[in-house]
């Protein structure tokens, strides 16, 4: 049974959804009856729902969902790092609830690369540490040289990487993604990244026959202890389906060997986001 280490879900009526717009092909709601049908197609136990919305209602409507939800192992949500002392409360008080894993940052849609490494954000990311909380980096290749800086400091921080750091796969741009990416992996052992997100960096016209090259590289780099599969549902809509990234990335697993398809699809997301044995069994 896999884990899907990335997923979301919205309801627009929420009204945080800033950077949906009414003309995207993503503007409905999308609820986990849905997803639980495509699970049950592909043998996925359970997810890890990701915060879709910068706002910490959002986080507690994702644990109210995870409440009723068997489906949902983890939630991964949002804080305010510009209000330390406000991020620090809701991070005590949501490390109560056992579905809760960690936070992410909506970093690319911040315009400082920098704004990660930012010295004020560091009481959140030691709260973060403090409690055994996880932090989601959603990046692109001009913030790996300040993600570097921030696990630099806080080398006790779990932290993965979404999406492989969305390399330009389209334009074919490999540098210097692939160094970094290398450098990262290699001094921060606690460092783990998802191959999640990727297809949507593809033309739909290319299909799958690009992202080999990249996801062999994140697997050189990382191994398969650190690198677990992730959906990236419904944004993975846009271009592919989920049974169709499925099949491609377990295909490519299981030609690295069985342990490889063990680890990147169910033994690196229960370790990372401690996630119960029950969950998988």
């Amino acid at each position: 049974m896999a884990v899907d280490s990335h997923q979301h879900y919205w309801t627009l009526e929420r009204g945080d959804y800033g950077w949906l717009q009414a003309d995207s092909p993503l503007y409905r709601n999308y609820q986990p009856p849905e997803l639980a049908a495509l699970c049950a197609d592909t043998d996925v136990a359970c997810t890890v729902v990701v915060q879709a919305a910068p706002t910490t209602d959002e986080t507690d409507y994702l644990l109210s969902l995870a409440d009723a939800h068997p489906s949902i192992a983890k939630v991964v949500g949002w804080v305010d790092f510009d209000d330390p002392v406000g991020a620090i409360r809701h991070l005590s008080g949501w490390a109560r609830h056992g579905k809760f894993a960690g936070v992410r940052p909506m970093l690319e849609d911040i315009p400082d690369p920098a704004w990660v490494a930012l010295p004020k954000h560091r009481r959140v990311f030691e709260a973060l540490a403090n409690l055994d909380s996880s932090f989601d980096a959603l990046v692109r290749p001009q913030h790996l040289p300040h993600l570097d800086l921030v696990l630099s400091r806080m080398p006790e921080l779990r932290c993965v990487i979404d999406h492989g750091a969305k390399p330009d796969i389209e334009s074919g741009a490999w540098q210097p993604w692939a160094d970094d990416i290398s450098r990262l992996a290699g001094r921060h052992q606690r460092l783990h990244c998802k191959l999640s997100g990727l297809i949507t960096e593809v033309h739909p016209e290319h299909g799958y026959e690009q992202l080999a090259p990249y996801m062999d590289h994140l697997l050189d780099s990382f191994g398969p202890g650190r690198l677990m599969w992730g959906s990236d549902w419904p944004v993975l809509d846009l271009v592919s389906d989920y049974r169709q990234w499925f099949e491609f990335a377990r295909s490519w697993a299981v030609n690295k060997g069985a342990e490889v398809v063990h680890a990147i699809f169910e033994q690196t997301a229960t370790a990372f986001y401690r996630i119960p044995e029950h969950f998988v069994r």
